[in-house]
């Protein structure tokens, strides 16, 4: 199928006009001419190379190299009904995950589907589950595509050629760290394009690379790294200039060092790679140690030795719950949840709260309906909506919220740090690491740190250093990045550095302490006069 680009990590993850089109059961959406000529430009090819498109859809690739003059191309594609006559003895309506074959190719090119497992439609789920390749490298908490992309390499001969393009996500997320490891061991990169979130795809905004692999026990030092860095639409001159490496506007050229296992892969030159090493050994002391309690120990401490973090409520109909001006009887009053929104998030600092109903104490209708008439009545409008929310494997009646994670977390008497699950940073150079006291929680849209109770350095100076340039840049270099979109879920902020406070130095108590006393004017007085200060501090202690 190359076509299925926008069947991303999760329906969250997608645009609404992405995530809700209903387009057919596999969400198709096709590779344009342009690229897929692009692609096969890219190649080292001869007339008599054997080539294999996975997920052929319409089959743009197989008719644009048989009118480069290939023909030993062999092709597969599930959905029947989008196989054109002509191509009907190329391409072989079988699935390519299900086929059982030896036969080995020198060129494998498309673009696979890209589709969350719990969106798999049953049949591929069944499919799947007696897939040994599936079973060995991957669980349901992975993509469909990366056994496209394992398969292909797996299908290789000796010097063979992946050329794929897909969303760039895969490169840092957790659950793709297999598929990583898997690549490392079996070959090298030879080029990476990153088209950023140019509008490639109809309907689809998602950061996108073109890679080219390259199935060898040799392996070269660096990956010729090409970066567009425009949202403008591509042309045939843009491309061709792409191609040559010609200096433009708006395309940087580099080479970057091949990815290793267990660890994320990073996009940026040496330079800037040695910068963060700088400021993650800035962060180390021969003091303190890091608990490492997740993938890739480090020689530094993290923001997930210090603080406990979880993502927030999920209420499944948020706008069904929001309260605004309605009259509210003495009961209804006391079950409000106060609730500070992404939108309302600033560095160190909040601007609204936003008051939302909460009952889910609540298991009888009748109760409910007796209780607290002025919120059935307004939940009551949304029923039919609020009864199709996911289940998570249970039946949830239809005023409770549908996921309760981390309430004891959020419930304690502590204040706490909020920053927004997902940030774009195309047009800004910092993250809004809020302060926000004790009893206001945070929805989906929002992930909350709090003080381990073993951890001696103050809110203040922690907030203080999320907020710091070295971590947004850490971050934008380090995280979990999406073209232009940094995610802040619990593992890439329970994984940045922390610089940590040696008790037994003076002066760096001292540092502290002034940080703190700062901060905390900052957030009562809102005059930046402080945060320069804080700055400051911050550069002595990091530089």
């Amino acid at each position: 199928m190359s076509k299925n680009i926008t069947k991303l990590l999760s329906e969250d993850d997608r645009p609404h006009d992405v995530a809700d089109n209903k387009k057919n059961k596999y969400g198709q959406y096709f590779t344009p001419e342009l690229i897929a000529d692009f692609m096969i430009n890219l190649a080292d090819i001869t007339k008599n190379t054997t080539i294999l498109e996975p997920s052929c859809g319409e089959g743009i690739f197989i008719k644009q190299l048989l009118k480069k003059g290939h023909k030993n191309i062999t092709g597969y594609e599930l959905d029947n009904s989008l196989i054109p006559a002509s191509l009907s003895k190329t391409i072989i309506n079988e699935s390519f995950v299900a086929m059982d074959t030896h036969k080995k190719y020198n060129l494998i090119i498309g673009n696979p589907p890209y589709i969350r497992w719990r969106n798999l439609e049953q049949e591929l789920k069944t499919e799947l589950s007696s897939n040994q390749l599936w079973n060995k490298h991957f669980n349901s908490l992975c993509d469909y595509s990366y056994l496209f992309i394992l398969k292909s390499v797996e299908l290789l001969e000796d010097g063979g050629q992946l050329i794929f393009i897909t969303p760039e996500y895969w490169l840092n997320t957790t659950h793709s760290k297999s598929l990583r490891n898997y690549l490392v061991q079996q070959g090298y990169f030879e080029a990476i394009y990153h088209f950023n979130e140019t509008p490639i795809f109809e309907n689809v905004h998602v950061s996108t690379i073109v890679f080219k692999f390259i199935k060898s026990n040799e392996k070269k030092p660096f990956i010729n790294f090409t970066k567009f860095h425009t949202n403008k639409k591509l042309t045939q001159e843009v491309l061709e200039n792409i191609k040559e490496s010609n200096q433009t506007d708006h395309v940087t050229y580099m080479k970057i060092a091949q990815f290793t296992e267990n660890k994320n892969w990073l996009l940026s030159s040496e330079t800037i790679n040695e910068e963060m090493r700088y400021f993650e050994n800035k962060c180390k002391s021969p003091n303190t140690t890091s608990s490492k309690s997740f993938d890739n120990a480090t020689e530094y401490p993290t923001i997930g030795d210090i603080c406990d973090i979880g993502n927030g409520l999920v209420s499944g109909l948020d706008k069904a719950f929001q309260l605004s001006d309605e009259v509210l009887n003495p009961k209804e009053l006391q079950q409000r949840l106060q609730v500070v929104k992404a939108k309302h998030l600033s560095p160190y600092l909040y601007t609204n709260i936003t008051n939302y109903i909460y009952v889910n104490e609540i298991e009888e209708k009748a109760i409910f309906e007796k209780e607290y008439p002025n919120y059935f009545k307004k939940l009551f409008q949304d029923k039919k909506k609020l009864e199709k929310r996911y289940q998570y494997n249970r039946k949830i009646p239809y005023w409770h919220w549908v996921f309760l994670r981390n309430f004891t977390l959020f419930s304690s008497s502590k204040d706490r740090i909020f920053v927004p699950c997902k940030e774009r940073i195309s047009n800004k150079d910092y993250f809004r690491f809020s302060f926000v006291e004790k009893n206001i929680f945070p929805t989906q849209d929002v992930t909350a740190l709090f003080r381990k109770e073993n951890t001696r350095e103050s809110i203040y100076y922690i907030l203080a250093f999320l907020n710091n340039k070295r971590v947004f840049q850490w971050l934008v270099n380090n995280g979990i990045v999406k073209g232009n979109i940094v995610e802040f879920s619990e593992r890439p902020i329970a994984s940045i550095p922390f610089r940590k406070i040696d008790w037994n130095n003076p002066e760096d108590v001292y540092n502290h302490d002034l940080i703190t006393t700062y901060t905390a004017q900052y957030i009562q007085t809102s005059s930046k006069g402080y945060l320069e200060k804080v700055h400051l501090i911050f550069d002595d202690l990091l530089n």
